[in-house]
């Protein structure tokens, strides 16, 4: 039996609720897959669409007040949870194995004083004309910045994970025989206080570095990360591209230093691999497509690094 974290990328949960829904069917067998071999699964996915569908319909609309940023995390982990439960528990029954599938609400410590909270980076919600942009920011208060020459939109920073407040949680249900979906979106990002509670803050925590995080702290044997391509990149669409297979922390480590990986996309998958491996040394990370996923739970497809 090994333990296995999944984590799914939110931009390939689709556009809408029904092709999310229709995508989590063929993600769900795979999963199953492993299931019936008697492995533990804890699933991560992301929410960057998601969410920002979410913020933008509370923006626009005129009859109810905004939504703090944290709560519509909050409301998207729990509608893409329903869903990933619902494929799973489907698939589960359709193949006679009995399973319980459970969402966890999750709320992941950051530290206040992290210099990304300085720099904003991550956009979120819709596009604006630089005069909208500046009246926004004045009237709420909001960094905005343009993007890419397609117009201004909202950014908020997405600061490093820490420590996840329901990591007792997601360990005793994953013992007990759950398969749990956990740090949705990477998580609620959360502030501890001086006074030792804590309180929801304006950012994004990028999932991957959420689901090294949750690898880390459930001791699992595999961080397996699927996304949009087969396999990781050098110099990714460049002439001198080449497609990595299998590799070694070592030299992951010497690739992370140079300037091989696009900051936006791979990078932080490649670095998220590469800290839960160095935390955890001996244990197994993979990066491939949803596609390919049941090979590439078996080393068979992706890029293996250990």
């Amino acid at each position: 039996m090994k333990r296995y974290v999944v984590s799914l990328g939110g931009n390939a949960l689709g556009n809408n609720a029904e092709e999310q829904k229709e995508l989590l069917k063929k993600v769900a067998k795979p999963i199953v897959s492993l299931i019936k071999q008697g492995n533990e699964i804890i699933i991560v996915h992301g929410n960057g669409p998601q969410v920002g569908m979410i913020n933008l319909a509370f923006t626009e609309a005129q009859s109810v007040p905004d939504m703090p940023f944290p709560e519509c995390g909050a409301m998207s982990q729990g509608y893409i949870g329903f869903h990933i439960q619902n494929a799973i528990d489907n698939e589960l029954k359709a193949q006679g194995v009995k399973r319980d599938v459970v969402t966890l609400v999750s709320q992941v410590v950051v530290d206040k004083d992290d210099p990304l909270f300085q720099s904003p980076s991550k956009p979120i919600g819709s596009f604006h004309s630089e005069e909208e942009a500046k009246k926004i920011a004045a009237e709420k208060g909001y960094t905005m910045k343009e993007d890419a020459g397609r117009g201004w939109r909202r950014v908020v920073a997405s600061p490093l994970p820490i420590d996840i407040i329901e990591k007792d949680s997601i360990l005793k249900l994953v013992e007990s025989g759950h398969v749990v979906i956990c740090a949705g979106g990477g998580g609620i990002p959360v502030i501890k206080k001086e006074d030792g509670t804590i309180e929801g803050i304006a950012a994004v925590i990028d999932k991957d570095y959420a689901s090294a995080k949750v690898a880390s702290l459930v001791n699992a044997d595999y961080l397996t990360i699927l996304t949009a391509v087969d396999n990781v990149y050098i110099n990714y669409k460049k002439p001198d591209e080449r497609k990595i297979e299998r590799v070694s922390v070592e030299e992951i480590t010497k690739l992370l230093k140079g300037d091989y990986f696009a900051k936006g996309s791979m990078y932080p998958k490649v670095n998220a691999c590469y800290k839960f491996l160095t935390e955890k040394p001996g244990k197994t990370a993979i990066i491939s497509s949803l596609e390919k996923a049941e090979m590439a739970f078996l080393e068979k497809a992706g890029t293996i690094i250990k």
